[in-house]
C-alpha cells in the first residue's frame, strides 16, 4: 500500500503523481475501516481527502502552517503527518484526539474544536510572521458551514486590510453538520452553479493568452473580469469586502488545487481559494445520510447501520416533549444553531415548520433572536449543546436575563460527553449560568423529570436553563415524581448519618453510593437537588441539621458550581454539618470513554464512596 510508506511529515512528496488517486482511495478505505470501529467524524473527513493531500504537497510543514476550522476534518492531515498508528486508539482515553492538538504533532499549529475560529487564529499567525520577519505560508481552512458564524466575518473584515499574503481555503460542501441554511449558503450555491461565469472566464483566457504582453492588456482584462464577476456572480461578496477570490476549484482535483494555491501565494493580500468538495465522498451511506455520518458511533461498513441500537436518550425525550408542547401551546417556538438532528428538533421542524428556526452556527444570534421572540410574547426554546452555549454568554446575560425574558435553554450534552474531548465537554454550564442574575438553572434526575421540567419552564415567567447529559436517559426512580415547584428540591430517601445532595445526572450515582454505604452499616439520605439556582436553602438546612456529613454531587467543575453555593449558604448557619463537595477539577477534561473518565476523575460510585468513608469520623 502507498499509505504504508507515509510514516512521517512530507512523505507524500515522495509519492508518484500518477499514484495520487490510488492514495486517496487508500486513505478513504482506511478511514472507513477505522472509524467504523472507533466512531468519529467520517463524512467531513471523506470529503477533505484530496484537499488535504494538495495542501501537504503545496506546503512545507511544519514551517508553513495550517489552521483547521473546527478540526473535525483533520484525519487525513493526521495520516499524512505520520500518525497512522494512532488511529487504533482514536478518541480513546490516552489515545489520539479527533481534533488537531499541538501536543500531538508539530504539524498541528493550533488547537481547534469550535466553529468559525480559523480565520482569526490564522490572522494572528500572519501578524506574528510579519513581526518576526519570517516567510512561512499561513493557510486557514474553513467550511462553508462555519461561515454562518459571525466570528468568521469579523476576521474577514480584518483580513481585508492585509498587505501581506494570507490564504483562506473555503472548503465548500453545502453542509455543516446538517444542510446549511441562510443567505451565505444561497450565495455560495450561486457560485457553484454559475457555469456561465466559468465559461466566460475560460473563453477570455484562451482569447488573450497569445496576445503580446503589456500592462494595458492586463489592466483591461482585470477590469473586464471584475465587471463580469459583478454581472454573472451575484454580489461578489468577498471581493466587495476587499478580498481576492480564486475559484471555484474542484476540491477532488489535486493538481488544480495545487495550482490555485501557488497562484494565491503570489499575492500580497488575503486570498479566498474556494474549493468544492463532497461530504461523505467514496462511501454511499455517508452520501445518503450526511448528518448521521458527521459524527458517528461504530457502524457496520456494509450497511452503514450502527452496531448498537441505543435506548431512548435524553435528547429523544426532549424531542418528544417539544412536539407535545408545540401542539398544546402555539406560543412555543424552537431555535437551534445548525443542529436540528443533534438537538432532537428535527421532528418539531417537520410538525411546525413555521415555528422552527435554524440560524446556522451562530449561537450568539440564536440567543438574542430568542430574546426578541420572547419580548413579543412567544415562548422560545433554544436547544444548544452545553459547550457551544458558552459562546453566547454575553447575550444570555444582557439580552435575556437583564430583561428577565422567558427564554428556555435546553442545554444538551451537559457534563462529560466523552470522545470529543476538551472542547466539547459540557462541564462549565452550571458555573457560568448560575453566575447570571434572574437565571433559573435546573437538572432532571431521570427522563420523566426532564419532561416535567420542560412543561414547568414553559409556564415560568423568567429565563430557565435545563441541563441534561448525553446518552441514555435514566429510567430509575419512576415511583418518585413530586410536582416541580420553583427552587424546591425533592427528598428521595430520609435516613441519617450522611446526606447526599445530588444534582441531575448525579442522582443515579447517588443511589449507587447509598447502596454501598448502607452495606458498610451507614445510614444515608438522598436529596434530588433539582435546582442549581436558586438552591433550596430549606433542604440544605434540613440536611445540615439532621446529618453529620453533607455531600454535594455534580457533574460540573467545582469553581462556581452547585457545591460552592451550598458551602456559601452553610457558612451562614450556626454549627453546620461537615461538607464534602464532589465535583470535577477546575481543569479541561480530555477525550475518552465516559465511564473511564468518571473513574479517572473520581466521580464514579466507587470513588465517591471511598472519599466519603475517608471523611470519618463525621
Amino acid at each position: 500500500m502507498i499509505l504504508d510508506a507515509i510514516k512521517e511529515l512530507n512523505d507524500i512528496k515522495k509519492v508518484d503523481p500518477g499514484d495520487y488517486e490510488k492514495l486517496a482511495q487508500e486513505i478513504r478505505d482506511f478511514l472507513i475501516e477505522k472509524i467504523s470501529k472507533s466512531g468519529g467524524h467520517l463524512g467531513s473527513n471523506l470529503g477533505a481527502v484530496e484537499l488535504t493531500m494538495a495542501l501537504h504537497l503545496f506546503l512545507d510543514l511544519p514551517e508553513d502552517k495550517i489552521v483547521w476550522d473546527v478540526g473535525h476534518q483533520s484525519y487525513t492531515h493526521k495520516l499524512l503527518s505520520g500518525r497512522k498508528e494512532g488511529f487504533d486508539h482514536l478518541r480513546s482515553y490516552g489515545g489520539m484526539s479527533g481534533f488537531p492538538k499541538t501536543k500531538e504533532s508539530e504539524a498541528d499549529c493550533f488547537n481547534t474544536g469550535h466553529s468559525s475560529t480559523s480565520i482569526s487564529a490564522g490572522l494572528g499567525l500572519v501578524a506574528a510572521r510579519d513581526i518576526k520577519g519570517t516567510d512561512e505560508t499561513i493557510v486557514a481552512v474553513i467550511g462553508d458551514g462555519a461561515l454562518t458564524g459571525g466570528m468568521a466575518y469579523e476576521a474577514l473584515n480584518n483580513a481585508a486590510k492585509l498587505e501581506t499574503n494570507y490564504i483562506i481555503v473555503l472548503n465548500d460542501n453545502n453542509m455543516s453538520i446538517s444542510e446549511n441554511v441562510g443567505g451565505m449558503s444561497k450565495y455560495l450555491n450561486s457560485i457553484r452553479t454559475s457555469d456561465l461565469y466559468l465559461d466566460i472566464k475560460d473563453d477570455i483566457y484562451y482569447k488573450i493568452k497569445d496576445l503580446p504582453p503589456g500592462g494595458k492588456v492586463v489592466d483591461s482584462v482585470r477590469k473586464v473580469k471584475s465587471s463580469l464577476k459583478q454581472l454573472v456572480v451575484p454580489g461578489m461578496f468577498f471581493e466587495d469586502m476587499g478580498l481576492t477570490y480564486l475559484g471555484p476549484v474542484d476540491g477532488h482535483d489535486i493538481n488544480a488545487m495545487v495550482r490555485a494555491f501557488k497562484e494565491a501565494r503570489r499575492r500580497k493580500k488575503a486570498i479566498i481559494v474556494h474549493v468544492i468538495t463532497q461530504k461523505g465522498r467514496g462511501y454511499e451511506p455517508a452520501l445518503r445520510h450526511p448528518a448521521r455520518f458527521h459524527g458517528t458511533s461504530p457502524f457496520d461498513v456494509e450497511t452503514g447501520l450502527p452496531l448498537k441500537q441505543g435506548k431512548a436518550a435524553y435528547t429523544d425525550i426532549f424531542s418528544t416533549v417539544m412536539c407535545k408542547l408545540g401542539a398544546r401551546d402555539e406560543r412555543v417556538v424552537a431555535i437551534t444553531a445548525a443542529m436540528p438532528d443533534g438537538t432532537g428538533l428535527k421532528r418539531f421542524r417537520n410538525m411546525y415548520p413555521d415555528r422552527f428556526f435554524d440560524v446556522g452556527i451562530a449561537e450568539e444570534h440564536a440567543v438574542t433572536f430568542a430574546a426578541g421572540l420572547a419580548a413579543a410574547g412567544l415562548r422560545p426554546v433554544v436547544a444548544i449543546y452545553s459547550s457551544f452555549l458558552q459562546r453566547a454568554y454575553d447575550q444570555i446575560l444582557h439580552d435575556v436575563c437583564l430583561q428577565k425574558l422567558p427564554v428556555i435553554f435546553a442545554v444538551d450534552r451537559a457534563g462529560i460527553v466523552g470522545a470529543d474531548g476538551e472542547t466539547h465537554q459540557g462541564i462549565f454550564d452550571l458555573s457560568y449560568l448560575s453566575s447570571i442574575p434572574n437565571m433559573t438553572v435546573m437538572a432532571p434526575k431521570n427522563k420523566w423529570e426532564l419532561s416535567d421540567m420542560l412543561k414547568w419552564a414553559i409556564t415560568a415567567d423568567r429565563p430557565v436553563a435545563i441541563r441534561y447529559p448525553r446518552g441514555e436517559a435514566y429510567a430509575g426512580l419512576s415511583e418518585v415524581r413530586a410536582e416541580i415547584q420553583y427552587g424546591k428540591a425533592e427528598l428521595l430517601f430520609a435516613e441519617g448519618d450522611i446526606c447526599l445532595l445530588a444534582l441531575g445526572s448525579m442522582v443515579e450515582t447517588a443511589e449507587e453510593v447509598r447502596t454501598r454505604l448502607r452495606e458498610r452499616g451507614l445510614k444515608c439520605s438522598v436529596v434530588n437537588a433539582r435546582f442549581a439556582k436558586p438552591i433550596d436553602e430549606f433542604a440544605v438546612k434540613w440536611a445540615s441539621d439532621n446529618h453529620r456529613l453533607v455531600v454535594t454531587m455534580e457533574e460540573n467543575v467545582a469553581s462556581g458550581g452547585y457545591g460552592e453555593q451550598v458551602r456559601s449558604y452553610l457558612d451562614t448557619l450556626d454549627n453546620p454539618a461537615r461538607l464534602l463537595t464532589i465535583a470535577l477539577p477546575d481543569d479541561y477534561v480530555e477525550h475518552g470513554n465516559v465511564d473511564v473518565l468518571k473513574k479517572h476523575l473520581k466521580i464514579d460510585p466507587d470513588s465517591i464512596t471511598e472519599r466519603i468513608l475517608g471523611e470519618r469520623p463525621f
